[in-house]
């Protein structure tokens, strides 16, 4: 599904490489966990897979079922059935969720050649999509994110998820701030939408996020690289050690284990 070669990036305008040559493919099916310590890059690549215009591409290919979408716009990119949730959702004052998800799920699938949904047929088809974040139908006509608390912005998120059904969706530290009710009930609709023809990826400091959602693969990120990638004990075993010893093993060798 996807497949990113040697991918170095920077902060537009600016020579400073934040990314410095990742290599990671994800197949359909399977979940991710990008794991490492703070500014090694893993919000950076969320965004720059996404396509945040914020961030330059100055060497790799990013592959998107076969298609170089190294290029495209960011909501070029959505249309394909990419989805990126926000460590920190953005609030939207005036425009409620149900216009947003709406105006959203017509216009990919517009772009796809699929049916749109009538204001009724959406309605219908958004009470269903609530069950899965356990959300009650008047978050709706909230306008987005606003006055929600962290917990109710993160449920957001995968509520969106949940309505758009995206092929790839890349999580942003969506277990960051949520106490345990609220982390139960996110990784409970995080794992419902997960499913053999999608695939999402996880990035996150923590262990606890994945006691709840169970990786395929676990990745450690460092200085911009991927250095080690391992199944879902590489997460217990960072746990327990810390990155200590990795930041010395990646020191020494300067390559991915």
């Amino acid at each position: 599904m996807l497949e990113i070669k040697n991918l170095h990036a920077s902060v537009e305008g600016e020579d400073e490489q934040i990314l410095k040559g990742v290599n990671l493919t994800i197949n359909k099916g399977e979940i991710h966990a990008i794991m490492g310590p703070n500014g090694s890059g893993k919000s950076t690549l969320a965004k720059v897979v996404s396509g945040h215009p914020e961030y330059e591409i100055t060497e790799g290919e990013i592959l998107f079922e076969g298609e170089d979408i190294t290029e495209l716009d960011a909501d070029e990119r959505a249309h394909l059935g990419m989805f990126l949730a926000f460590q920190y959702p953005i609030e939207v004052p005036g425009i409620t969720n149900r216009t947003l998800l709406r105006e959203s799920y017509n216009t990919i699938a517009r772009e796809n050649d699929r049916e749109e949904l009538d204001p009724l047929e959406f309605d219908d088809y958004l009470k269903e999509r609530l069950e899965v974040i356990d959300m009650k139908d008047s978050f709706l006509e909230r306008s987005i994110n606003t006055g929600f608390s962290g917990g109710e912005k993160k449920k957001n998120e995968v509520f969106q998820m949940a309505v758009l059904n995206p092929k790839l969706a890349f999580m942003d530290e969506t277990d960051s701030g949520l106490d345990i009710d609220a982390l139960k009930i996110v990784s409970d609709g995080i794992n419902k939408i997960a499913g053999p023809e999608n695939a999402i990826v996880l990035i996150t400091h923590y262990q606890r996020l994945l006691n709840y959602i169970t990786p395929d693969y676990v990745h450690v990120m460092m200085n911009g690289k991927i250095v080690k990638s391992a199944g879902k004990e590489l997460a217990l075993e960072l746990e327990d050690q810390g990155y200590e010893k990795l930041e010395k093993e990646f020191s020494l060798n300067g390559e991915a284990q």
